[in-house]
């Protein structure tokens, strides 16, 4: 199958490559029950070595700068409790963390998560974290721009292959909530 996006060799429907993804991921997609059709999430196999936004849209088409969202880790404290939480914007932009994020969150203080407590708690791999299949009960972040795309460029819970996701299908993640500005150039 030929990918929407990108230069890759090929693409299959993700329900068709579980072997691919990390068990919270592939179990989120075996389970998925938005109005996206699962089988409109695609996953495409990538060298782990470019995995890195820059050595990653050289490779697979620079277009995908503008296609790619990044999904990171944060925590927001206030008093005695930590939530974690993951935020989803377009690799263009940073997450809004002491703004936008900390007010969400109702917290004092955000940052973003160490990578060990990323990695541990969403059994996702550095660099792949993505928002599918996190954790049961996290709030997922996701800006508007990325809810607006056709489609989206995000990790698959492994450096090793993408997922290549409808936007719409964003908002349709468990813990979901879209926010203008989460993301800032």
């Amino acid at each position: 199958m030929h990918a929407p996006i990108g230069n890759f060799d090929s693409a299959a429907p993700a329900p068709d490559r579980l072997d691919a993804l990390p068990r919270p991921v592939a179990d989120a997609v075996r389970h998925w029950s938005g109005t996206v059709p699962a089988d409109q999430i695609l996953y495409a196999d990538t060298e782990p070595d470019w995995a890195d936004t820059a050595t990653f849209v050289e490779h697979y088409g620079r277009e995908l700068l503008e296609q790619s969202a990044n999904c990171v880790v944060v925590t927001g404290k206030r008093g005695g409790g930590t939530t974690l939480a993951a935020c989803v914007v377009l690799s263009t932009t940073r997450v809004d963390v002491n703004g936008v994020v900390r007010r969400r969150l109702g917290a004092r203080k955000a940052s973003f998560a160490p990578m060990d407590t990323a990695t541990g708690e969403t059994g996702m791999e550095y660099g792949g974290i993505t928002p599918v299949g996190l954790p049961a009960g996290w709030p997922v972040l996701v800006d508007s721009a990325v809810v607006d795309l056709p489609y989206v460029l995000v990790g698959s819970g492994r450096r090793r292959g993408k997922l290549l996701v409808p936007g719409k299908a964003f908002a349709e993640l468990p813990g979901a909530e879209v926010l203008e500005g989460l993301g800032v150039a």
